[in-house]
């Protein structure tokens, strides 16, 4: 009941990051004068709601008399989510991980792509993001009610256990295979966004032309807003530090994904220290830096979610250069340190609006070390 609790604390403040911002612009538009619908939308979406994939999925249609697009997209999220989810009966990752150091499986095109995603961000990020990362992420269990602080020796142990490098694929049969027992792959950094992908791609399909796909930390914004043919979505971006649901700031986007990983979401206390769930592959513990969160604004769900460990795992300076250096145009990123401290890429320094109210201040980049 606990962790469900808990999840369902994450879901809902990012659904008020996105209604929060939205509530302010329509009663802003208010004052002015009647509020206007773009033709073919309405103001009142849609809606559908599950507990799937361990969070709150909500998904919001606005294109009028397409309510019937919401029943495949949610099959598409469940049928995904049975293949990924570890530690679930008939989970095709659960079959992989079953067979390390045995003998290769061979998996639905769906897995075989979303794993080939998975090692090229690995190698991309030289382990940054890591794809085999569950040995750590299974000892530890943050964010589920058996989560507990293990051994250094335990620690010690797993950590043999995480190299990606020993992932070998078949493209003629579609295989995976782990060449070492004990190796145990975990998509969790990148799931979500591969299947907000699918969602969004399944909507498009049924001729939804706006709308909002939200699993939990992962907004994907489906073409405009219902205000008007040429009017972004004013996308909240919420407080880490206190996760009350309070927005810190807003940046308008359309056809966008902006995926937000942050400490606050799922953690472990013991002894008064708190651990969170964003793990380093290279110590076995959860990152130990300044940042509270990490947000990225990309066009694919699945690189914001591969992003965010990426940059989380490099810091708030080498992250910033990172996102500008490497990434496509169009790819931007939000920095939140412990300390009350915004940071984002250039792109968007204009564009980014903070809440005064906040209590929060624009870092300035020159002082990062």
């Amino acid at each position: 009941m606990k962790k469900k609790l808990g999840l369902l604390l994450a879901a809902l403040i990012m659904v008020v990051s996105v209604t929060a911002c939205s509530n302010e612009t329509k009663k802003n538009a208010t004052t002015e004068s009647s509020v206007s619908v773009a033709k073919g939308l309405r103001e009142k979406p849609y809606a559908k709601e599950e507990f799937l994939l361990g969070t709150y999925v909500r998904i919001r249609v606005y294109d009028e008399g397409k309510e019937d697009a919401l029943a495949p997209a949610f099959e598409r999220i469940a049928e995904l989510g049975d293949k990924i989810t570890i530690n679930q009966s008939g989970s095709e990752i659960d079959a992989i991980n079953e067979q390390a150091g045995i003998a290769p499986v061979t998996v639905s095109d769906d897995i075989y792509e979303l794993l080939k995603h998975a090692y090229d961000y690995s190698v991309e990020s030289n382990g940054g993001y890591n794809m085999t990362i569950g040995a750590i992420t299974q000892l530890w269990r943050i964010g589920f009610d058996d989560a507990r602080k293990p051994a250094q020796a335990e620690i010690d142990e797993a950590l043999k256990h995480i190299d990606y490098h020993k992932v070998t694929f078949n493209d003629a049969d579609k295989s995976v295979y782990l060449e070492e027992k004990g190796m145990i792959i975990d998509l969790g950094a990148i799931a979500k966004g591969y299947i907000a992908d699918e969602a969004a791609k399944v909507l498009k399909e049924q001729d939804v032309t706006s709308a909002i796909v939200d699993l939990g930390g992962n907004i994907l914004v489906v073409g405009h807003s219902w205000r008007g043919e040429n009017e972004d979505w004013n996308v909240g971006i919420q407080d880490p530090n206190n996760a009350r649901g309070t927005i810190l700031g807003s940046i308008k986007e359309s056809d966008k994904t902006i995926v937000t990983s942050g400490i606050y979401e799922r953690y472990l206390e013991v002894d008064g220290e708190k651990y969170h769930h964003i793990f380093d592959s290279k110590t076995g513990y959860p990152y130990d830096n300044d940042i509270a969160s990490a947000t990225v604004i990309t066009e694919k769900s699945i690189d914001g979610d591969g992003l965010t460990t990426v940059i989380f795992d490099k810091g708030v300076k080498e992250g910033l250069a990172y996102i500008e250096q490497h990434t496509p145009k169009g790819t931007d990123a939000i920095f939140v340190t412990k300390e009350g401290r915004v940071y984002v890429t250039d792109d968007i320094k204009d564009t980014f609006k903070l809440n005064q109210a906040s209590g929060y201040t624009m870092g300035d980049r020159s002082e990062l070390k």
